[in-house]
């Protein structure tokens, strides 16, 4: 699928929470987005709800006549970190179907993989303090861009472990819900492979993430409300 947001087709995906991060409130939302994929236009939607003991669910889906993705993690708050402790992600790409199951097990300091994943991508592999998954990283950025500090994570996915940090790039003015918003602008690049994120102050998520591959729009999330 995809990393920021785990948008990981191969993955639209940020991550490694700072480890002075102060504690930070999570509050149940959902934003419904207008999505572009493989240049087709659909729907998609993120959402965060309580599981109760300090426990949510993240949940993205994108949704058109050639894409289906769906991608869910199960996490808590532990000393100001998002925490990752289970995902599953699906996706419909064309024909090709790909589903993936993680488990983060922090009492052994370790993740693991199963299902359509290299024997040697299978884990265990082990944990640091800060760790998330590409999901989770919609969120952190949010709050590290709203308290100034660095845009620098770990993100942990499918076997690996990969270091990641955005740059500001300015403010720009977008339109959200027909309205004009600024919001401050930020890029990551990685090869062949750029990451753009626009952030809104109180907003709960980016307001748009664009992931571009050989100087192409691969997906576009372009948010259009949320409660």
């Amino acid at each position: 699928m995809s990393p920021l947001l785990r948008f990981r087709m191969p993955a639209l995906a940020l991550v490694l929470a700072v480890a002075t991060a102060p504690a930070w409130a999570v509050d149940a939302f959902t934003a419904q987005y207008q999505a572009s994929a493989l240049g087709m236009l659909g729907e998609g939607q993120m959402s965060v709800a309580a599981q109760g003991n300090n426990r949510w669910q993240y949940s993205l889906s994108i949704r058109n006549q050639l894409v289906d993705l769906s991608q869910k993690t199960v996490f808590d708050e532990q000393n100001g970190r998002l925490r990752p402790l289970s995902s599953s992600d699906s996706s419909r790409i064309l024909v090709k179907k790909k589903s993936v199951d993680t488990v983060y097990d922090w009492s052994k300091s370790q993740a693991t993989w199963t299902g359509d994943i290299k024997p040697d991508r299978a884990g265990p592999l082990k944990l640091q303090p800060g760790d998330m998954d590409a999901l989770l990283v919609n969120l952190a950025i949010v709050r590290d861009v709203a308290a100034g500090k660095p845009l620098r994570y770990r993100m942990v996915e499918n076997g690996r472990a990969k270091p990641m940090s955005y740059q500001v790039a300015g403010k720009e003015q977008i339109t959200v819900a027909g309205k004009s918003q600024e919001a401050t602008k930020l890029v990551r690049t990685d090869g062949n492979k750029q990451m753009i994120v626009w952030v809104v102050p109180n907003m709960p998520v980016p307001a748009r993430i664009l992931q571009r591959e050989n100087g192409q729009d691969s997906i576009d999330l372009t948010i259009k409300s949320w409660r």
